[in-house]
């Protein structure tokens, strides 16, 4: 289920993914169309809810575009309810520490890694698949951990050194928060730390994603190396279009967003 982003990862390169915050399904039903490697749903934000979450799974069958679920917090009910819908893996979101990692694992995996529970959902095609699903999901299913705190990058290396993490995912907004730059999207010394985790994450073989505000970022984040890069989010994209043929047409519009 995972297999385009993985070769992308191993082989060195980008793949370009969205970040989804409508639950208009047509949103991921479209991006699958165009070919984008990987969407992550979320749930940490907004009022998405877990049916909202099977209507893009199911607007994604038939492509093989990764589709990554961010829960709104660490607990079992979250993961585990967002892979039985039949999410492709988790980005854990404020992960401070290895032993939070370790935590989530148990949600996450089947034994004898974790304590994930075996139900008859949509991921084990109701039942129909579950013999298969439950030998293949500890390995085909993605863990990808956020270093999004002052915390998180203090436990770098050990979060980094937990077995099973082949992505993590970079959030500079809240990693400036964490060191008192609250609203800024690379608060100070933050582009420099981005750098450091993607530079270490690479010496241990394991992919960095980030989500890039326009297309010059795009590339610069492409260019740096950074295996996963999303090119925004679905409400920000077309906010960012709208303004932009609307300021071309000499219509002024108002405020500002992040990505």
């Amino acid at each position: 289920m995972n297999e385009k982003l993985r070769q992308k990862l191993a082989a060195g390169e980008t793949a370009f993914g969205l970040w989804v915050t409508s639950e208009a399904s047509a949103v991921t039903e479209v991006a699958g169309m165009l070919g984008i490697d990987w969407i992550c749903i979320d749930m940490e934000h907004g009022y998405l809810n877990f049916k909202d979450i099977q209507g893009h799974l199911q607007a994604a069958r038939g492509t093989d575009m990764t589709v990554l679920v961010r829960p709104p917090s660490q607990d079992l009910e979250p993961i585990k309810r967002a892979l039985d819908v039949g999410a492709h893996g988790i980005v854990l979101p404020l992960v401070d520490s290895a032993d939070e990692v370790k935590a989530a694992y148990d949600h996450f995996y089947y034994p004898p890694i974790g304590r994930r529970g075996i139900g008859g959902e949509r991921s084990v095609k109701w039942g129909l698949d579950l013999e298969n699903y439950v030998k293949s999901a500890n390995d085909e299913l993605l863990f990808i951990p956020m270093i999004e705190t002052q915390k998180s990058y203090d436990n770098l290396d050990e979060i980094l050194g937990v077995d099973g993490i082949e992505a993590i995912f970079l959030g500079p907004g809240d990693m400036s928060a964490s060191r008192g730059a609250v609203g800024e999207w690379e608060g100070p010394g933050v582009t420099e730390i981005n750098l450091d985790i993607l530079r270490r994450a690479k010496e241990k073989g394991i992919g960095s994603g980030i989500v890039a505000r326009h297309t010059d970022e795009a590339i610069q984040r492409r260019d740096q190396g950074f295996g996963m890069v999303s090119l925004g989010s679905d409400i920000g994209l077309m906010i960012r279009q709208i303004k932009q043929m609307a300021g071309e047409l000499g219509k002024d519009t108002v405020g500002h967003r992040w990505f």
